[in-house]
């Protein structure tokens, strides 16, 4: 296995997304406990060189309708109380100077983006306000459209009031992200909205955990023309390691199922509904991997990590290696690719891509400097 630490002293890798946030505030876990059945910890970031994290503040829509600004509050905080609690190991990062520093000086960098824009309930104040307490993206939709920009989640239901992609204000909010140094995050928004998005920056953008339309056909991920647009410009797509979005023996799998393992999902759910209160994401985690494990182990395979570097390359190729990153998804997804259990084992595509032929150079930019590009220059581009 490539060392990446060795490899780090050349350059630092930074990961788009991971769902980390809600262990912190539902669990009261700490970054430094061990895994518990997550896919990131302090130890496991540190073992696998990563850099820097965009924990994303992901606020479930159909559990806190009405709150949503509250819940982002909470899960900001989570992250801010992390970094608190780990002085010594732990730092968070508000621009690309502080992840380089938190890199020269063996620190693990957090970070913060918001998944999906309902979290600022159609107030630009939030938006500032949010901004001025850490966030530094913003992940316009989440599966679901809100009330100023459409997403690939739902666009077939018809309860849903859709845009054609961004509304004035959508167009608005993305103006303010600019002059704020925000950068916008396009991954899960509909193919209008990209559209509209790219008419409407002024800056690169990110995806920041998107794959190819090409390699798996859903509306998630991003058709060729799209990863060229993004490229144009000057933006960056980061590829999500999720299963049904890699390989499309498991998104055919996984949507059959969604029936039966909604009835699992409604059971473990029961007790919170009684109460009234929101369901843990965790919970419904762990019913989905309980529900693989007795129904499609045995006929759905873990996906092989050669599958997700198929992606990664074809990103690099089509968009060019200027244009591409890794967008986890940890802790929001419930499986990983073969042999990739956690944090820990990034070396692994590390070692995958050199064996693709990709220099050290190419490296240096896939695994975090096109993202820290991005990201100091819509900061530049706002100051």
């Amino acid at each position: 296995m490539t060392n990446l630490g060795q490899l780090s002293d050349k350059f630092l890798v930074i990961d788009g997304h991971a769902d980390t946030p809600q262990r912190f505030v539902d669990e009261g876990w700490n970054f430094s406990d061990p895994l518990q059945g997550g896919m990131i910890n302090l130890e496991s970031a540190m073992a696998g060189g990563l850099t820097a994290e965009f924990f994303a503040i992901w606020v479930d829509p159909k559990e806190w309708g009405g709150r949503y600004a509250q819940r982002t509050l909470q899960l900001i905080e989570g992250v801010r109380e992390q970094v608190q609690k780990h002085p010594e190991t732990m730092r968070l990062g508000l621009n690309a100077a502080d992840v380089v520093k938190a890199h020269e000086e063996g620190v693990f960098c957090a970070l913060m983006g918001i998944e999906g824009g309902h979290s600022i309930e159609n107030k630009l104040e939030n938006l500032r306000e949010f901004y001025k307490l850490g966030v530094r993206y913003m992940t316009l939709t989440w599966s679901n459209s809100n009330e100023w920009a459409d997403s690939s989640g739902d666009l077939d239901d018809a309860s849903v009031t859709h845009h054609g992609g961004l509304s004035t204000f959508g167009r608005e909010v993305v103006r303010e992200m600019n002059r704020l140094g925000m950068m916008v995050d396009v991954s899960h928004v509909s193919d209008a909205t990209l559209a509209h998005v790219l008419e409407t920056t002024s800056v690169p953008v990110i995806a920041s955990h998107s794959s190819s339309r090409v390699l798996t056909d859903t509306p998630r991920n991003l058709t060729d023309d799209q990863l060229r647009a993004i490229a144009r410009n000057g933006g960056v797509v980061m590829v999500n390691f999720y299963p049904p979005f890699i390989d499309e023996a498991w998104t055919r799998a996984w949507l059959r199922k969604i029936p039966e393992r909604d009835a699992m999902r409604a059971t473990v759910s029961a007790p919170y509904r009684d109460r009234g209160e929101p369901v843990p994401f965790t919970v419904t985690v762990a019913a989905d991997r309980d529900f693989y494990e007795k129904h499609l182990r045995v006929t759905l395979p873990l996906t092989p990590l050669s599958t997700l570097v198929d992606h990664l390359d074809h990103v690099a190729r089509v968009a060019g290696v200027d244009h591409v990153g890794i967008g986890s998804d940890f802790d929001g997804i419930q499986f990983l690719p073969e042999g990739l259990d956690s944090a820990a084992d990034l070396p692994k595509i590390t070692d995958a891509l050199v064996e693709r032929g990709y220099t050290t150079e190419q490296l240096q930019k896939l695994l975090g400097g096109n993202l820290l590009r991005v990201f100091g220059a819509v900061q530049a581009a706002a100051e």
